[in-house]
């Protein structure tokens, strides 16, 4: 696998500014040192989102997101670190240097690139195909931001590559083009409307065809390439993402026209899977933004049992949404160019919900009047419903109970399976500014971190812990660590003022610990009075005579 190459990311982070970079995509205004706006990662009236240019960092104390430049392109444009480089690289044009064998990649690129335009160009000159896409109700405009095209003969394909001293090698690994058995080159699409395909990033890594002919096969994708894996890609995604991420919803179709005719009628967050199943590598993309997914398939017997499938996968992998079946043989792109658009509104926003639409589905698929078959259709619900996680079985346990009309016991989880969710108490830490101010002074002497580790232990630091283990640990992109270090209103201790803070914490807690051990009752009496007497004048004299005391921690 090529990759950029890490001293090439350094020269890109060092020549770019986070404040021209987050300025580009939200109104930065100037607050003392640093740049406040309101976050883009959550509705919010007052700023809490801080960018920092001396940190070159930013932090919103809102929602906890935080980081560099490039993080913040990963987290706005919805990519992966890679493609967040490379979009970085592009808007600020410095070149990236890749790992032995990545150039091919940039040529196939180029391929793809100058087929594209060409296909667009195609289109405008064919009446046959242009009325296809107009019959089939998709606008002007639609036809342009989806870039669709259309290619001709498969001889003139080769003619357009060799006139652009494409090297018809070069075109196979694209994967628009391929090798007979008699050795001859010949176009994989031909005769076709082109549907550009482009990857989360907007970057063509392929296209889809449909016929304007007798073809048997209606639809053809690209071949697997380099760039191009199916099961990883979502067609719309490019478009669509930035609405996925503001609504909260992607509406998950089974072909093109149906995602342009959807986004055509307002629905912007409509992608399509690419001639495949959704798979577990489809779920990355989909998690972006955690939305709430619409299925929204055929209700043919082949479009049910893919809504199944999908169904389970995403239920089972934590996914919240809904499942339409479109009647009648009807899909989405129809109902749109039909002017039904009252009839999609109501259909998309009454699904049925993931989990009950495979209990329904279960049951369905059995004569449940026959104790037999009724017994191995809760069988196989339990088996479902194990896939889940403990919290949420138990909600669906009960909804399954209610379907099959039958005890709740015979949907309960059996004993001995991991059950039990942590009972883990999320609370909020109320700010501590002496602890604030102490982890400031750290992450600007990272020195006297060592310093500060002889004298205490990690739960000195009270509801800031974890940050100031995560900070001894090097992990300097701790979200609390983070938000002290853009905080203005933080002070920065001066070396005196340091030790003085980090006495007042010894006194406070030595004191704290004096009053806990004379009201334990289950201490050894010789211990208690050893401890007691220990701190009161032994510690505590210490500490007000300015020393930092060193004592085992363990035994108090």
């Amino acid at each position: 696998m090529q990759m950029i190459e890490e001293a090439s990311i350094e020269r890109l982070k060092t020549s770019i500014d986070i404040v021209d970079v987050i300025g580009s995509y939200i109104e930065l205004k100037k607050s003392g040192a640093n740049f406040k706006a309101n976050c883009p990662f959550h509705g919010e009236k007052t700023p809490s989102f801080v960018v920092s240019p001396q940190k070159q960092i930013f932090h919103c104390f809102g929602c906890g997101v935080g980081g560099d430049s490039v993080k913040f392109v990963m987290e706005i444009e919805k990519l992966s670190y890679p493609e967040a480089i490379e979009k970085l690289a592009s808007n600020y044009n410095i070149p990236l240097q890749y790992s032995k064998g990545r150039g091919s990649l940039n040529d196939e690129k180029r391929v793809l690139e100058l087929l594209e335009q060409w296909y667009k160009k195609n289109l405008s000159q064919n009446q046959d195909a242009h009325k296809y896409l107009t019959d089939r109700g998709i606008e002007e405009r639609f036809i342009e931001h989806f870039e669709i095209g259309y290619v001709g003969s498969g001889q003139s394909v080769i003619e357009y590559l060799k006139a652009n001293q494409i090297p018809l090698p070069k075109a196979v690994d694209a994967g628009v083009i391929a090798v007979g058995e008699r050795g001859e080159y010949y176009a994989r699409l031909t005769d076709r409307v082109i549907f550009p395909i482009y990857n989360a990033s907007g970057s063509i890594v392929g296209f889809g065809g449909r016929t304007l002919g007798n073809h048997p096969a209606k639809y053809i994708n690209s071949p697997q390439t380099k760039l191009f894996n199916k099961s990883r890609l979502l067609y719309g995604y490019n478009l669509a993402k930035r609405d996925i991420y503001d609504k909260g919803r992607v509406i998950v179709t089974e072909g093109y026209l149906d995602v342009i005719m959807l986004h055509q009628a307002g629905y912007t967050t409509a992608v399509a899977t690419l001639g495949t199943a959704l798979t577990s590598e489809h779920l990355p993309i989909l998690r972006k933004g955690e939305p709430k997914i619409v299925l929204a398939y055929d209700g043919d017997k082949a479009g049910q049992a893919a809504a199944l499938k999908a169904a389970k996968l995403l239920s089972a992998n934590g996914f919240e949404g809904s499942v339409v079946l479109f009647p009648e043989g009807k899909d989405p792109a129809d109902m749109v160019n039909s002017g039904d658009r009252e009839g999609l509104k109501n259909l998309l926003e009454n699904g049925a919900d993931l989990a009950l639409f495979v209990i329904e589905q279960i049951k369905s698929s059995f004569d449940i009047n026959n104790p037999y078959q009724k017994q191995n259709a809760i069988a196989e619900v339990n088996n479902y419903l194990n896939t889940l996680k403990p919290i949420v079985r138990e909600a669906y346990a009960g909804e399954a109970a209610r379907i099959f009309a039958s005890p709740i016991a015979y949907f309960k989880a059996k004993r001995g399976r991991e059950q039990q969710a942590p009972q883990e108490q999320i609370m909020q830490i109320p700010k501590d500014p002496a602890w604030e101010a102490i982890l400031k002074k750290l992450l600007e002497t990272p020195s006297l971190i060592d310093e500060l580790l002889d004298v205490v232990d990690f739960y000195f630091a009270r509801g800031y812990e974890d940050a100031f283990r995560a900070l001894a640990g090097g992990n300097f992109d701790h979200p609390i660590l983070r938000g002290i270090e853009v905080d203005e209103n933080i002070p920065l201790l001066s070396d005196e003022e340091f030790k003085a803070q980090v006495l007042k914490e010894l006194e406070i807690f030595y004191k704290q610990r004096l009053k806990s051990l004379m009201a334990d009752r289950n201490l050894d009496y010789k211990r208690k009075s050893f401890l007691i007497r220990k701190i009161k004048t032994d510690i505590l004299p210490r500490i007000k005579k300015g020393e930092m005391v060193s004592f085992e921690l363990n035994t108090l």
